[in-house]
């Protein structure tokens, strides 16, 4: 896990460091949390525990992260700004390429990411979530909303009406449901529910374009 940036975690840390040492004190602690995750499940994310993987005492720990809802919090708060990265580099790559696939291109990239972000797929398969987290959850779904209309935009696949910013969110919504069942089902991801996933998809946003076209724009 490299480095948080203060707009992944600063919002859920008790103090946010402001020195280098103290910087990758806490990337390591939040390494050291992860590894914990996923070795031994959202239970045994107790401050002891992670003082002890990290190498640092509870007292210093304690300094950014209190309890065990801090680090799930600043955890989570990692995964969805990796997520919104990809999103982001998406949207970059949407005003210069055309891609005859652009739902199959998403979903077999966050497919990818489901398989390789192990500590994401613990957290939210471990029913350890805080109403923090959750709360931060749903925008950080809004925001990958943002990003799909954004894309959809770039490729000139749809218009910027009123309603497309809700179509991308019922989407992503849908998407991700459907993404976490597909990862429950088998630790590679369920290739017949993420082809299915696909196909639902591709028949709503062309009921989505097809709306505005009816509409006229």
């Amino acid at each position: 896990m490299r480095e948080p940036t203060d707009e992944e975690t600063g919002a859920v840390l008790r103090r946010t460091p402001q020195q280098a040492r103290s910087r990758a004190r806490l990337a390591r602690v939040l390494e050291a949390a992860e590894r914990v995750l996923v070795s031994e499940g959202v239970p045994a994310l107790t401050t002891t525990r992670v003082a002890e993987q990290a190498g640092v005492s509870v007292g210093s720990l304690y300094q950014y992260l209190p309890d065990r809802d801090a680090i799930i919090d600043a955890l989570a708060a990692t995964y969805f700004s990796r997520l919104e990265a990809v999103m982001e580099e998406f949207v970059r790559s949407a005003a210069t390429e055309r891609w005859s696939d652009p739902v199959g291109v998403l979903i077999d990239t966050y497919a990818g990411l489901y398989r390789t972000e192990h500590g994401f797929r613990a957290l939210w398969f471990g029913s350890g979530l805080t109403d923090r987290t959750r709360a931060a959850d749903r925008e950080h779904k809004h925001r990958m909303a943002d990003g799909v209309r954004r894309v959809l935009l770039a490729l000139g696949v749809a218009g910027d009406t009123q309603g497309l910013g809700p179509a991308c969110h019922a989407a992503v919504l849908a998407a991700d449901a459907l993404a976490q069942e597909a990862f429950r089902r088998d630790p590679e991801g369920d290739t017949a529910l993420l082809d299915e996933a696909k196909a639902m998809l591709r028949g709503y946003l062309t009921d989505v374009t097809g709306r505005q076209d009816r509409r006229g724009g």
